[in-house]
């Protein structure tokens, strides 16, 4: 198991740093351009969102997919130290 963990990025990350993260990058408006969402939309908060996420699976791995491409970088030799 650790060794399926090694290439997983979001080892270690909670859903409220992945979103907190995302909107100090892009902001709310950007968020809900990229992620069309209601919780992004109307009346933001981390608070609301975090809730929204945990119950739908499909916003949640989107929301997972932007954070990877925004703010992992893949390096050509893979991720060996």
């Amino acid at each position: 198991m650790s060794e399926e963990q090694l290439n997983n990025p979001l080892h270690g990350v909670t859903l409220e740093t992945v979103v907190t993260r995302l909107v100090e990058h892009y902001g709310w408006d950007g968020l809900a351009q990229r992620i069309n969402t209601n919780c992004f939309k109307s009346d933001p908060s981390i608070k609301s969102s975090l809730k929204f996420l945990r119950k739908t699976q499909w916003a949640r791995d989107k929301v997972e997919k932007l954070y990877i491409s925004t703010f992992t970088k893949n390096s050509p030799w893979g991720n060996s130290k």
